[in-house]
């Protein structure tokens, strides 16, 4: 049995990468739709453990309330995907990737950006699993 195991999907090969944010957690929103603030409600496609607090991760679609922004925005729960975490996660060519926040954009249930462009860099991952935000997003790490 392989010390780590790596789901293999239609293209290649996908790591797990390591979910360093739990329910509750503040984000940055890195795109220009009027949101701040924001903070995961829950994980959309989160299967887990009883009494063990959802958790997301570099490529994610979660729910959030925004927290702070415009007046429009505030208090509003959307969609959002996150394309940057602080938790150092491998990659399969054994680079360790972090970032200096935790940040999201701001996306419709079926995964199109709200915003027109992203501030700041978005993680590989996020970019190769939804293309729309790669599109936008100014510099892909």
């Amino acid at each position: 049995m392989p010390a780590r195991r790596i789901r293999k999907i239609a293209v290649g090969y996908k790591p797990r990468i390591t979910r360093g944010l739990p329910v509750g957690a503040r984000l940055k929103c890195a795109d220009n739709t009027g949101a701040k603030e924001l903070a995961i409600i829950a994980v959309i496609g989160y299967k887990g453990r009883l009494n063990r607090l959802p958790a997301a991760g570099v490529g994610d679609m979660v729910v959030v309330s925004v927290k702070k922004g415009t007046p429009k925005m505030r208090r509003q729960v959307v969609r959002a995907i996150i394309v940057r975490q602080r938790k150092p996660y491998r990659r399969y060519n054994g680079v360790w990737v972090s970032f200096e926040d935790n940040a999201a954009v701001v996306v419709s249930p079926e995964g199109e950006p709200k915003g027109s462009e992203i501030r700041g860099p978005v993680a590989k991952e996020a970019a190769e699993k939804w293309p729309s935000v790669a599109r936008i997003a100014s510099t892909v790490v």
